[in-house]
């Protein structure tokens, strides 16, 4: 059964927030952190939407909330046609056998004391699933497909490599042929080398089963490789969506713009040609955010309307998505610096506060 409106996940105003708490012998709540600040998302089968954004964006505990990790405030989740934003902890067992997820660091996501084949088999055990031919034969299978030598099945994760502590996770991941996985920044602990294999396993996965894959990561290049879709997040809030072609040839939104001009270039020679958006200032607080559009206080575009209004998320072409109100399609010269003006005005202001007494930045 899929949603009404053949999505796997749909997500609705979806909101988490976490409380301050005074101290003292009766604590009260004095706040909250709105981590997630009501944002929508929709997900095909066998479709990869990578959900970007600086660290402290709410992209990680956006994907914890999606698979009830942890739990939302307001909102609606909807997977596989299914409601799951009240079920118990007892209703969500059978759910995550259609949604799993691959934790972003693959040493402290395995159980130490368990063996590799216990920990691919735990899915088997908790769902009490029996496959054809038995768990040890499905687990070995589910090794060798991953890239691993089934004849490990007795070992322990310490004698593992994170590449391969990474591909122990995904076959536990798709044990049960999930339709949804919420990769959270899967490879961003991994070697670059290992990296492209990573991605190149979880796009072959993907072809094989049908899995759709929500995939967070705050690396716009690894996003670029694995995605259909891409949507930009800001604060708690969505602040662009569109197909991956779109947002890497023709974003809208001035956040959008300001990733993208930070996405590195490999060869020296052309990075140190390109030209970079400086943003003003740090990420506000979750605790206090901005008024209007909360990436007002760093935006070259601000004016007063975004501070008494808060933009809506609106199509603004076919499936192409953006909250702002002076949404452009090119950032004005007077944002824009090179990397060389850049590194400069670096090492001058190093020098100024006397770290280096010449032109040459410490290693």
């Amino acid at each position: 059964m899929s949603t009404s409106n053949g999505q796997i996940l749909d997500v609705t105003d979806l909101r988490t927030y976490f409380p301050i708490k005074s101290r003292g012998l009766i604590p009260r709540t004095i706040g909250q952190v709105k981590a997630v600040d009501g944002i929508d998302l929709t997900l095909a089968p066998a479709e990869t939407l990578g959900l970007v954004g600086e660290s402290g964006s709410g992209k990680t505990t956006a994907a914890r909330s999606i698979l009830r990790l942890v739990q939302p405030t307001s909102g609606r989740i909807e997977l596989d046609g299914q409601d799951i934003t009240h079920l118990s902890s007892g209703a969500m067992v059978k759910v995550r056998r259609k949604a799993q997820m691959i934790f972003q660091d693959p040493y402290n996501a395995l159980n130490p004391r368990h063996t590799v084949g216990g920990i691919i088999s735990a899915p088997f055990k908790v769902q009490k699933v029996v496959p054809p031919g038995g768990v040890r034969a499905a687990v070995m299978e589910l090794m060798e497909r991953v890239g691993l030598n089934p004849e490990h099945y007795n070992r322990y994760p310490n004698e593992f490599s994170g590449g391969q502590r990474q591909r122990i996770g995904i076959a536990r991941a798709i044990a049960l042929r999930p339709k949804l996985i919420v990769c959270d920044e899967p490879v961003s602990a991994l070697d670059v080398s290992i990296q492209a294999q990573i991605l190149n396993l979880l796009k072959d996965l993907q072809r094989e089963f049908g899995i759709a894959y929500l995939f967070v990561a705050h690396d716009l290049a690894v996003v670029r490789q694995v995605s259909h879709r891409v949507a930009v997040m800001y604060l708690g809030h969505i602040v662009e969506t569109a197909s991956q072609e779109t947002i890497y040839s023709a974003p809208l939104h001035p956040y959008t713009h300001s990733l993208l001009s930070a996405i590195p270039i490999p060869d020296p020679a052309q990075q140190k040609k390109r030209n970079r958006i400086l943003l003003q200032g740090d990420l506000p607080s979750p605790i206090n955010p901005p008024s209007g559009c909360v990436f007002r206080p760093r935006c070259f575009q601000a004016q007063e309307k975004c501070a008494a209004e808060v933009p809506p998320l609106i199509e603004v072409e076919p499936g192409h998505k953006v909250a702002c109100h002076f949404p452009i399609a090119k950032p004005p010269e007077s944002v824009v610096v090179s990397m060389a003006e850049e590194e400069a005005e670096v090492v001058a202001g190093a020098r100024d506060a006397g770290v280096v007494d010449s032109g040459v930045m410490p290693h």
